[in-house]
Protein backbone atom coordinates (compact mmCIF):
# COMPACT_ATOMS: atom_id res chain seq x y z
CA UNK A 1 0.00 0.00 0.00
CA UNK A 2 2.99 2.30 1.00
CA UNK A 3 4.51 1.67 -2.59
CA UNK A 4 1.36 2.49 -4.18
CA UNK A 5 0.44 5.86 -2.45
CA UNK A 6 4.29 7.25 -3.65
CA UNK A 7 3.50 6.68 -7.23
CA UNK A 8 0.29 8.69 -6.67
CA UNK A 9 2.62 11.25 -5.58
CA UNK A 10 4.85 10.89 -8.12
CA UNK A 11 2.06 11.56 -10.99
CA UNK A 12 0.89 14.03 -8.82
CA UNK A 13 4.34 15.70 -9.12
CA UNK A 14 4.15 15.10 -12.76
CA UNK A 15 0.61 17.25 -12.82
CA UNK A 16 2.10 20.15 -10.85
CA UNK A 17 5.27 19.95 -12.74
CA UNK A 18 3.16 19.51 -16.34
CA UNK A 19 1.00 23.03 -15.04
CA UNK A 20 4.41 24.83 -13.84
CA UNK A 21 6.48 24.32 -17.30
CA UNK A 22 3.70 24.41 -20.00
CA UNK A 23 1.61 27.10 -21.55
CA UNK A 24 -0.64 24.89 -23.19
CA UNK A 25 -1.78 23.54 -19.96
CA UNK A 26 -3.62 26.99 -18.45
CA UNK A 27 -5.34 26.60 -22.06
CA UNK A 28 -6.57 23.13 -21.94
CA UNK A 29 -7.39 23.79 -17.75
CA UNK A 30 -9.53 27.14 -19.48
CA UNK A 31 -11.28 24.89 -21.89
CA UNK A 32 -12.09 22.10 -19.29
CA UNK A 33 -13.60 24.44 -17.16
CA UNK A 34 -16.01 26.06 -19.31
CA UNK A 35 -17.05 22.54 -20.54
CA UNK A 36 -17.57 21.56 -17.38
CA UNK A 37 -19.84 25.16 -16.89
CA UNK A 38 -21.80 24.79 -19.85
CA UNK A 39 -22.41 21.59 -18.98
CA UNK A 40 -24.15 22.61 -15.88
CA UNK A 41 -25.71 25.24 -17.22
CA UNK A 42 -27.18 23.59 -20.59
CA UNK A 43 -28.31 20.71 -17.94
CA UNK A 44 -27.01 17.64 -20.40
CA UNK A 45 -28.03 14.21 -20.29
CA UNK A 46 -25.95 11.91 -18.61
CA UNK A 47 -24.02 10.55 -22.14
CA UNK A 48 -23.56 13.68 -23.55
CA UNK A 49 -21.34 14.30 -20.15
CA UNK A 50 -19.56 10.87 -20.52
CA UNK A 51 -19.06 12.09 -24.35
CA UNK A 52 -17.35 15.23 -22.98
CA UNK A 53 -15.48 13.53 -20.29
CA UNK A 54 -13.96 10.91 -22.59
CA UNK A 55 -12.98 13.35 -25.33
CA UNK A 56 -11.54 15.69 -22.48
CA UNK A 57 -9.92 13.61 -20.68
CA UNK A 58 -8.11 12.68 -24.24
CA UNK A 59 -6.46 16.00 -24.93
CA UNK A 60 -5.31 15.53 -21.66
CA UNK A 61 -3.36 12.44 -22.42
CA UNK A 62 -2.28 13.64 -25.21
CA UNK A 63 -0.62 16.91 -23.82
CA UNK A 64 0.81 15.14 -21.17
CA UNK A 65 1.95 12.39 -23.52
CA UNK A 66 3.31 15.37 -26.07
CA UNK A 67 5.93 17.38 -23.03
CA UNK A 68 6.83 13.84 -21.97
CA UNK A 69 7.99 13.02 -25.48
CA UNK A 70 9.48 16.44 -25.73
CA UNK A 71 11.33 16.71 -23.10
CA UNK A 72 12.75 12.94 -23.37
CA UNK A 73 13.70 14.62 -27.31
CA UNK A 74 15.30 17.57 -25.02
CA UNK A 75 17.34 15.36 -22.93
CA UNK A 76 18.66 13.01 -25.70
CA UNK A 77 20.00 16.30 -28.03
CA UNK A 78 19.92 19.97 -27.22
CA UNK A 79 20.94 19.94 -31.11
CA UNK A 80 18.74 20.32 -33.92
CA UNK A 81 17.91 17.24 -35.89
CA UNK A 82 15.53 15.92 -38.31
CA UNK A 83 14.51 12.68 -36.92
CA UNK A 84 13.78 14.61 -33.58
CA UNK A 85 11.46 17.44 -35.16
CA UNK A 86 9.73 14.62 -36.39
CA UNK A 87 9.02 12.50 -33.54
CA UNK A 88 8.08 16.10 -31.56
CA UNK A 89 5.96 16.95 -34.46
CA UNK A 90 4.18 13.72 -34.84
CA UNK A 91 3.44 13.76 -30.89
CA UNK A 92 2.29 17.39 -31.27
CA UNK A 93 -0.14 16.08 -34.03
CA UNK A 94 -1.77 13.56 -32.00
CA UNK A 95 -2.83 16.73 -29.50
CA UNK A 96 -3.81 18.49 -32.92
CA UNK A 97 -5.84 15.36 -33.48
CA UNK A 98 -7.19 14.62 -29.68
CA UNK A 99 -8.51 18.64 -29.56
CA UNK A 100 -10.20 19.14 -32.73
CA UNK A 101 -11.95 15.56 -32.09
CA UNK A 102 -12.86 16.96 -28.89
CA UNK A 103 -14.05 20.09 -30.18
CA UNK A 104 -16.11 18.23 -33.03
CA UNK A 105 -18.21 16.60 -30.19
CA UNK A 106 -18.11 19.42 -28.14
CA UNK A 107 -20.00 21.38 -31.23
CA UNK A 108 -22.29 18.04 -31.84
CA UNK A 109 -23.37 18.59 -27.99
CA UNK A 110 -23.56 22.00 -27.77
CA UNK A 111 -24.52 24.00 -30.29
CA UNK A 112 -28.17 22.58 -30.84
CA UNK A 113 -28.14 23.55 -26.92
CA UNK A 114 -27.17 27.58 -27.82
Amino acid sequence: MKDRLKSIRYALDGVVAFFRSEPNAVIHLVATILVIILSVVLKLHQAEILTLVIVTGFVWMAELFNTAIEKIMDFISVEKHPAIKYIKDIAAAGVLVSALVALVAGCVIFLPKL
